[in-house]
C-alpha cells in the first residue's frame, strides 16, 4: 500500500503537514511499515488536503482530509471497510483533460529522482538523444514539427528561438527559464516547479543541446520558497546522476543550471527586463533589436522560454513532434494548462487540448458555477488579458480565436465570474495591479495607466461622467499603441474588453447604480418591516449606529450608514436587502 499526500503549496496551506504527521503516527502505532509520501499537486486544489491511497490494483482519492479523519481512512483501507464520505471523483475531473505538462504532477515524489524516473518519465528523452545520436538540428526540427509555441503568453514559435540562438555567433550561450509567474490568480508554473521539477531541468538541458548553449539559468520568484527549495534539490540530484554538468551521459555536451531568485516585479516577465534584473540592474525593458537571441544575458546569445514551454519539451522529444501536433487546432497545437479560479465549483489546475471550448472547460471539467448561478464572463490572461462574456463561451481556447475577442491566452490564468461580479470593479482591480507594477520608463504606461485608474475609481463610486468613460477608452487605446513593452501594451485589455462587452454596466455606474450590487459606494441597505422579527441582531452588529428603532421594528439611517454590510450578514430572516 502506498499513501501519497499532495504537499505542494496548496496542500501545505490546507494542512498537509498535519495530515502527514497523523498518518505516520497511526501507521507506526499499528506496526505498519508504510509512511506517507509527499507528492505534488495533481490539480484538484478544491479538495485539499488530498490523499491518494494505492492498494494493490486499486487507487482512491480522499479529499478535504484532516488529521482527525486519518484513522478512519487508513483503518478502512487496511480492513476493507472504505469510508466513502471523503472520496473524491478524480475521474470526473481528470477524464476531460489531456495531460502532457502535468503528466507526472501528483503521481511522483518530486524530491526523489529515482521515483521521478521509475514512476514518471524523467530523463528518458535526454537519454534517447544521446543513445540514438540525435543531432541538435534534428531536435530543433522535431520541436518545429510539434508546433510548440511559447506558453508564457506571447505564443512565439519555440523552434525559431532555439535556431536563432544556435545560428548566433558567441562562445557562450544561455538558456533562461522564465519562472517569474506574477499574474494574480495564476499558479501553473509554481505547481510544475514544485510537483515535477526534473521535467523543467530536462527541458532546459535539451534546449541547451539544441541551441548550442552551455549555461542555464532559472529566474524564479523568491515568493515561491517551496519551488525554490525543490528546484535546488532537483538540480543537485541531476548533477549527481550525470544529467547536468560536464560531459552529460558520456557525451561531449556540457550544461549547467543556476537558480536566480527574482524580487517579484511583474515587469520582469518581459524578456529584456528579466535580463536586466539577472544582471543586477533595475528590471526595465529596452527597445529591440537587438533581440536576446543575438545579444542577451551578459551581451551573449540567449534563449528565454517559460516553465510550461520547457516542461513540454521532454515529452515531445520522447514521443515525437507528430504526436504533439495531433492535438490542438490550426496554429495552436498541443495542450494548454489553465489555473481556474473564481466562482467555479471545482477550481484548480487543468490541462486541456488546444481548441477545447470555454464552456466545456467551465461546465464540464470544472463542474459549472457555485450555487447554480449563471456564468457572466471569464477573465482570461490575467491583468494583461481580457473579459470574455458568457455569450461567447462556445469559443475555442486557442491563440488566434482568443486574440480576436480582445483578450489573450496569456500564461493561463482564468477567473470565472457569475452575475454577482462587477465588470467595472474588475477592470479597476486589474488596472490597480498593472499600474503599480509599471516600471515607469515610458510616459504612456506610467502616466496613462494612472489616469485610467483615476477614472475607474470615480466610476465605482458613481462619480464618473459619460465624458470620463469616453476619455477612459481613448486613454486605453493610446496606452496600448504607444507603450514600450508588453506590460503597457496589454494593461488596457481588461478595460477595453469590459467596455466592448459590458458597456451597459459603465452606463449604470454613471447613473449611480451597480447592477451586481458589489460596488460598496453604490449600494444602499433597507429593512423590510414585514420580514423583521425585531430580534435586534442588526442593531447590535452595526458599528456606525445607523440602525434605529421605530414603531415597526428597525430602520436604517442612511446618513450614518458606512455600507459595511454587517446588518445584511447578521440578519437570519432575510429582512435586510441591498439595492
Amino acid at each position: 500500500m502506498r499513501i501519497l499526500v499532495g504537499a505542494s503549496s496548496c496542500g501545505i496551506s490546507a494542512g498537509a503537514d498535519g495530515v502527514i504527521g497523523a498518518i505516520d503516527a497511526y501507521l507506526e502505532s499499528v506496526g505498519r511499515p508504510e509512511r506517507a509520501e509527499r507528492t505534488g499537486c495533481i490539480g484538484m486544489c478544491f479538495a485539499e488536503v488530498l490523499v491518494e491511497i494505492i492498494n494493490g490494483e486499486e487507487s482512491r482519492f480522499y479529499g478535504w482530509v484532516t488529521p482527525e479523519a486519518v484513522v478512519s481512512i487508513i483503518k478502512g483501507e487496511l480492513e476493507g471497510s472504505i469510508d466513502e464520505s471523503l472520496i473524491v471523483d478524480a475521474e470526473k475531473f481528470l477524464s476531460g483533460q489531456k495531460r502532457i505538462v502535468l503528466r507526472n504532477c501528483g503521481r511522483i515524489i518530486p524530491s526523489d529522482i529515482d521515483d521521478c524516473m521509475n514512476s514518471g518519465d524523467s530523463y528518458k528523452a535526454l537519454q534517447k538523444i544521446f543513445l540514438e545520436r540525435i543531432s541538435p538540428e534534428d531536435v530543433i526540427r522535431e520541436i518545429e514539427i510539434s508546433g510548440l509555441r511559447g506558453r508564457g503568453g506571447g505564443g512565439f514559435p519555440t523552434f525559431f528561438k532555439w535556431r536563432a540562438v544556435r545560428n548566433s555567433e558567441g562562445s557562450c550561450k544561455h538558456i533562461i527559464c522564465n519562472a517569474d509567474e506574477g499574474d494574480p490568480g495564476a499558479f501553473m508554473d509554481r505547481s510544475v516547479l514544485e510537483s515535477d521539477p526534473h521535467s523543467v531541468i530536462e527541458g532546459m538541458t535539451i534546449a541547451g543541446f539544441a541551441a548550442g548553449a552551455s549555461c542555464g539559468h532559472i529566474y524564479l520568484r523568491a515568493e515561491y520558497p517551496l519551488a525554490v527549495m525543490r528546484m535546488k534539490e532537483a538540480v543537485r540530484q541531476a548533477e549527481e546522476r550525470g544529467f547536468l554538468g560536464e560531459n552529460i551521459l558520456g557525451s561531449d555536451f556540457s550544461f549547467s543550471i543556476e537558480i536566480k531568485e527574482g524580487a517579484g516585479a511583474f515587469v520582469c516577465g518581459e524578456e529584456t527586463a528579466l535580463i536586466a534584473s539577472m544582471e543586477g540592474r533595475r528590471g526595465m525593458p529596452v527597445l529591440r533589436p537587438p533581440y536576446p537571441a543575438q545579444k542577451g544575458f551578459c551581451s551573449e546569445p540567449t534563449c528565454i522560454n517559460n516553465v510550461e514551454t520547457l516542461a513540454n519539451v521532454p515529452w515531445i522529444i520522447y514521443n515525437g513532434g507528430d504526436a504533439f501536433a495531433k492535438a490542438g487546432v490550426g496554429k495552436s497545437r498541443g495542450t494548454k494548462v489553465f489555473a481556474v479560479a473564481g466562482k467555479v465549483m471545482t477550481p484548480g489546475l487543468v490541462e486541456i487540448e488546444m481548441g477545447t471550448s470555454i464552456h466545456d472547460l467551465v461546465f464540464g471539467i470544472c463542474g459549472g458555477l457555485k450555487d447554480s448561478r449563471p456564468l457572466k464572463a471569464v477573465q482570461l490572461g490575467g491583468p494583461s488579458g481580457g473579459c470574455i462574456p458568457a455569450s461567447l463561451d462556445h469559443l475555442s481556447l486557442d491563440y488566434e480565436t482568443i486574440k480576436e475577442t480582445g483578450a489573450i491566452m496569456g500564461s493561463g490564468g482564468m477567473i470565472v465570474l457569475d452575475d454577482s461580479s462587477c465588470m467595472v470593479d474588475l477592470a479597476r482591480y486589474f488596472l490597480t495591479f498593472t499600474q503599480s507594477e509599471s516600471c515607469g520608463k515610458c510616459t504612456f504606461c506610467r502616466v496613462g495607466t494612472r489616469r485610467m485608474l483615476e477614472i475607474l475609481e470615480k466610476a465605482v463610486c458613481g462619480k464618473a461622467s459619460s465624458q470620463d468613460i469616453e476619455r477612459l477608452e481613448d486613454l486605453a487605446l493610446s496606452v496600448k499603441k504607444s507603450s514600450l513593452c508588453g506590460l503597457g501594451q496589454s494593461a488596457p485589455n481588461p478595460v477595453l474588453t469590459s467596455l466592448k462587452y459590458f458597456r451597459s454596466e459603465y452606463d449604470s455606474h454613471i447613473s449611480g447604480s451597480c447592477p451586481s450590487l458589489s460596488c460598496r459606494e453604490l449600494v444602499r441597505f433597507f429593512i423590510d418591516s414585514s420580514k423583521c422579527r425585531k430580534c435586534g441582531a442588526c442593531f447590535k452588529k452595526c458599528p456606525a449606529g445607523a440602525i434605529v428603532r421605530n414603531d415597526s421594528g428597525f430602520a436604517i439611517d442612511h446618513s450614518k450608514c458606512v455600507k459595511c454590510a454587517s446588518c445584511f450578514n447578521s440578519c437570519r430572516f432575510g429582512a435586510v436587502s441591498r439595492g
